[in-house]
């Protein structure tokens, strides 16, 4: 089955290299799935819409036929009994770890919170309800929760509700309301999907729910497209689409290290994963690392998918090529493993949601421990897009505070613009402060 592998080698000898690249790029272009899926978004906005009017009694009927468990609204919410619970049943090692990544991210996060800066022309406040959206995968991600919540605690969010659809044994797994125990976010609701990112954004005071003001967290394809349609009701994060990671390496990094990298990203199913390199020799042995180790994975096969329909690994004339055709990939995590050149590679690259130095530096650092949080703009987006952080959760308001003075000195400019735009009645509002 590995043996599909071979057609993710692309050289820059071979006559289509740079069409085969332009082909790649435009596979991750952001929300690539949004503008080729009109179906699939209109029922969507059907979804939300219904949602809008009806409130729980529509998100519960969705909950029924998208998750295939009955629930009532008033059972939507999580009772803080059994987030006590699920805390007190979680592996007491497990929880060690948690509770050490939850100290490095709200360290970091402290580090980097803009709201500590002071001017006389600007407050920063915090956003006050956020919600977040943690997905139903087939296993539990509790680092969802911490890399979404722990940054909204720092810049002050009062209020922090989770939604996470009931895949678990009719609820949410036990991990995860373990954590948002830990967090002490009680406001924990057992729906997912459009019609959850639809019931954050409009509320139902009728069971008890207010309306929050940002939703952020991953998704699926209709939540990230439900996202999409409630924005502007709400602040969100960013669409995001399938993880991926491109990786620059030469002949100084380990092969069998960067596949491992490769493979990480490609089990996400859907996942991507890159490899540029100016070696065609390192690059085969790559490739002989990735069908020795991808037969070894559970998920062997959808793995395989990934890496045969989304990924590439391609070998460019000279590291200048491939610093420059990084850049333009603006990947959501981005590996150097190019020994000592590593950090002035890095210096040079523009767009990265994330950007990991070294050989000692793969994505699961990031994705558990490190401080940053792992929630990234992908396809593209990391050119006007920034990873999330504290300063997401708050928002500027400006200060103006003049004197009599000061409006003084500057009215004739003020009344001159005012007037060049036809706008009379606001240069009559500086005039008459000038009339004795």
């Amino acid at each position: 089955m590995s043996d599909k592998l071979d057609q993710i080698l692309i050289l820059s000898s071979q006559p289509d290299f740079k069409e085969r690249l332009e082909e790649l790029r435009k596979s991750t272009l952001y929300a690539s799935w949004f503008r080729d899926d009109i179906g699939e978004r209109d029922k969507v906005r059907n979804v939300v819409e219904d949602v809008s009017k009806r409130g729980d009694e529509a998100v519960a009927e969705y909950t029924k036929k998208f998750d295939g468990v009955e629930l009532t609204p008033e059972q939507f919410r999580v009772s803080e009994k059994d987030l006590e619970k699920a805390h007190k049943q979680v592996d007491s090692a497990l929880l060690k770890s948690l509770r050490q990544a939850i100290d490095n991210v709200r360290k970091y996060q402290k580090e980097i919170y803009i709201g500590n800066f002071k001017h006389l022309g600007i407050k920063y406040t915090p956003i006050e309800r956020v919600g977040i959206c943690v997905p139903g995968a087939s296993v539990p991600l509790p680092s969802t929760v911490i890399m979404t919540a722990v940054p909204a605690q720092v810049a002050g969010v009062k209020h922090i509700l989770v939604v996470s659809p009931p895949r678990y044994k009719g609820t949410i797994h036990p991990v995860i309301l373990a954590v948002c125990c830990e967090l002490g976010i009680d406001e924990v609701y057992r729906i997912g999907g459009a019609q959850a990112v639809a019931a954050l954004a409009f509320g139902d005071r009728k069971f008890g729910r207010i309306k929050v003001d940002k939703i952020v967290g991953p998704g699926n394809t209709w939540v990230q497209m439900a996202k999409r349609e409630v924005f502007g009701v709400v602040d969100i994060d960013s669409i995001a689409g399938p993880s991926e990671v491109l990786i620059i390496a030469n002949d100084k990094a380990n092969p069998a290290w960067v596949a491992a990298d490769m493979l990480s990203q490609a089990e996400h199913d859907p996942g991507s994963a890159m490899l540029f390199t100016d070696s065609q020799e390192f690059a085969q042995r790559v490739l002989s690392e990735l069908k020795k180790q991808v037969e070894k994975l559970k998920r062997a096969e959808s793995t395989i998918k990934c890496l045969v329909e989304l990924s590439k690994i391609a070998v460019f004339e000279d590291m200048y090529d491939v610093v420059g055709t990084a850049d333009a990939f603006a990947a959501e995590h981005l590996q150097i493993q190019c020994g000592d050149e590593s950090r002035k590679i890095a210096d040079r690259i523009v767009n990265a949601g994330a950007i990991f130095i070294g050989d000692y530096s793969p994505v699961a650092v990031g994705d558990y421990w490190a401080g940053p949080s792992h929630t990234l703009p992908t396809g593209q987006t990391a050119k006007f897009f920034s990873a999330l952080s504290a300063n997401d959760f708050i928002k500027a308001t400006s200060i103006i505070e003049y004197d009599k003075k000061k409006l003084a000195e500057s009215a004739e400019d003020i009344i001159r613009l005012a007037e060049a735009e036809g706008l009379d009645a606001h240069a009559k509002s500086v005039r008459i402060r000038q009339e004795k």
